[in-house]
């Protein structure tokens, strides 16, 4: 995507400002920067953080069985009205937002999805897609021109796929794939790692760098949804595949074919990698680990405003003060004010209330060194170094989800 020189959107903030130019470039600036580019600078724009980017799930239909659906969606979901979504994206432009991820279930089934990136754009939001590619013909794609880029899951090559989804899509994720680039639209390949999947990262980007992609984001597996069961154990990786995580990486960054993008709930997973490269390199480079609550949000195909896809239940403020006051083994680690303490989805799920993430690498060599392992059932480990929710926190934001506008 080449790069626009100009200021299209800016957003200030006490350290200075947040601005973007074109679709694809976001930089913090402080405030000298900011006069120099002309873009009013050194306030918030509300007290708590406002997010940069808002997931917004447009529909809960989808056909496809995957057991590790986050949403749960089901053939018989329903569709979000369009005057409702609509609003949505103009509460998420008034929130202070930048990007709107438009998701479902699958978004595809929906015949105005060219409507809801034209009104984006005219806000001034960045309007990104997530799809399976079921139905992403070259005539369709032509039609979502609008989008800044189109991610298509494809969770591997070869086998890889079908061990992850329970059916073969990989031959729909890449005839999607080359309809998007005849339609010259950029796409990215999202790729969920699992226990079966790990081996395939090399060469499913390889596949999509072939097919035109510019972009590999790994995904964490993550108990969510129709994931949030017994089976999670089986599909997580094993503290083997996370140790081999940081070098696969590297060898399809070695190679130069497709960007790399990790999933924010990845960076404790790399917390060894990640270290060894420098913190501060790794901020300079933009990495984040859990942005919920802060730089993040989300709005669910109800309506109802979260911190993160996968935390729909979870609190604002309980995510907030989580953050702010990390307990051990986090808060002496030196990637801290990076990773945030890990991905709570993955916490809530092993422990039962915010805590390390139980799968870091760092956290596990803790809880063991206490004769503990982190990653066994949430009754055994994680008390003595976690956050517990009160059930007041836990019963209001089951039942009091707010719609944005939003702090999420």
């Amino acid at each position: 995507m080449p790069f626009e020189a100009r200021v299209t959107w800016s957003r200030p903030e006490p350290f200075g400002a947040w601005v973007r130019f074109g679709d694809s470039l976001l930089l913090a600036v402080d405030e000298g920067l900011a006069a120099r580019l002309g873009v009013d600078a050194g306030r918030a724009i509300s007290v708590d953080p406002a997010p940069l980017e808002v997931h917004i799930a447009v529909t809960s239909r989808c056909n496809a069985p995957c057991p590790g659906c986050y949403l749960d969606a089901r053939p018989d979901g329903s569709d979000v009205p369009i005057e409702d979504l609509l609003a949505r994206l103009e509460s998420a432009r008034d929130a202070g937002a930048s990007t709107v991820a438009f998701g479902g279930g699958e978004p595809l089934l929906r015949d105005d999805l060219p409507r809801l990136a034209a009104f984006a754009r005219s806000l001034r939001l960045v309007p990104v897609l997530t799809t399976s590619g079921a139905g992403l013909t070259r005539a369709r794609a032509e039609t979502l021109t609008d989008f800044a880029q189109i991610n298509v899951s494809h969770d591997g090559a070869g086998a890889a796929y079908e061990a992850v989804r329970g059916y073969d899509g990989a031959p729909v994720a890449e005839r999607a794939l080359a309809a998007l680039r005849d339609a010259r639209i950029p796409a990215g390949v999202n790729f969920v790692v699992t226990r079966a999947s790990f081996e395939a990262i090399e060469a499913t980007s390889d596949r999509a760098a072939d097919l035109g992609a510019v972009e590999l984001q790994l995904l964490r597996y993550k108990p969510a949804g129709r994931a949030a069961n017994t089976g999670y154990s089986e599909h997580r990786l094993s503290p083997e595949q996370i140790d081999g995580l940081w070098p696969s990486i590297g060898r399809v960054v070695g190679k130069g074919r497709v960007r790399v993008r990790i999933d924010c709930a990845m960076v404790p997973l790399l917390s060894s990698g990640l270290l060894a490269a420098g913190v501060a390199r790794v901020q300079s480079l933009g990495v984040f680990g859990c942005e919920a609550a802060a730089r993040l949000g989300s709005v669910t195909s109800e309506g109802a405003s979260a911190p993160c896809s996968f935390l729909r239940d979870t609190p604002p403020r309980a995510l907030r003060d989580y953050h702010a006051s990390l307990p051990a083994p986090c808060d002496a680690c030196e990637l801290a004010p990076v990773c945030r303490g890990g991905c709570q989805a993955v916490s809530l799920h092993a422990r039962g209330h915010l805590a390390p993430d139980p799968e870091c690498p760092r956290v596990r060599a803790f809880g063991l060194s206490a004769g503990a392992d982190p990653l066994e059932a949430r009754s055994v480990a994680g008390a003595e170094y976690g956050h517990a929710l009160p059930e007041s926190e836990l019963q209001s934001g089951a039942t009091s989800r707010r719609r944005l506008p939003m702090s999420p």
